[in-house]
């Protein structure tokens, strides 16, 4: 018996031992994706303006946002500064320790050497502006994170007062619809993280996080009420 109980438990704590590295798998993923698309859309001349600059230029709408609107926040005190130093310090590891600075600043004076700065500084500055942006939205999303507990808190609120209404009335439960639901709480929330972070234009953040955090506290609140009469 004791064996069996251990053996229910271990998915459990696997669970919550693996969460962080399943964050940290979806950030990867998200930059990667974001990279990705950003070079597709160089190799194919879809961006305008063209090359390493649409990049730079969604970073730099990007940090106009975050410099003018998040000057302030629950969670630190000067956002604007950290983030300035996140910036410095990863093109610092990135780009000036690696090398790969200097070597867009003076590329070689052989014929192999200006063929490779020809065709790989787009892809090349462009990952840079990338992460960078990748950066300041992550921010963003961190800062907003009241946001999401906010709707949570809502959501918490409404599915029980609904859940109560149903148990006191003649409403059926439906087994089928909170074991759903409740599957679809962190990925709704995940899903939007991920579109954002990885969407090769600008976009004001609002248009987003406000959305996918009603939708959040919705799908909490929905999966609440349809949670089982007697606990």
């Amino acid at each position: 018996m004791a064996g069996s109980e251990q053996d229910k438990n271990q998915p459990e704590k696997k669970k919550k031992e693996f969460l962080p590295c399943k964050v940290i798998g979806i950030l990867i993923f998200s930059l990667l994706l974001s990279i990705i698309i950003e070079w597709v859309g160089i190799a194919f001349q879809y961006w305008e303006p063209p090359g390493y600059l649409h990049s730079k230029l969604v970073m730099k709408n990007e940090f106009g946002w975050f410099s003018t609107e998040f000057q302030k926040s629950l969670l630190y005190s000067t956002p604007v500064e950290f983030v300035e130093w996140a910036i410095l310090q990863t093109h610092h590891w990135l780009f000036v320790r690696t090398g790969i600075q200097a070597w867009l600043n003076d590329p070689s004076s052989s014929e192999w050497g200006a063929w490779i700065y020809h065709y790989l500084r787009d892809y090349v500055e462009s990952a840079l502006y990338v992460i960078i942006t990748f950066i300041i939205r992550l921010m963003i999303i961190v800062l907003t994170s009241p946001l999401f507990l906010l709707a949570a808190l809502v959501g918490i609120v409404d599915g029980l007062v609904q859940r109560d209404l149903r148990r006191f009335g003649v409403g059926r439960e439906s087994a089928f619809k909170y074991h759903h639901a409740k599957r679809a709480i962190f990925p709704v929330m995940l899903v939007a993280w991920i579109f954002y972070l990885s969407i090769p234009f600008s976009i004001h953040p609002n248009w987003i996080l406000i959305p996918s955090a009603i939708f959040f506290g919705l799908t909490i609140s929905f999966t609440l009420s349809n949670f089982k009469k007697h606990l």
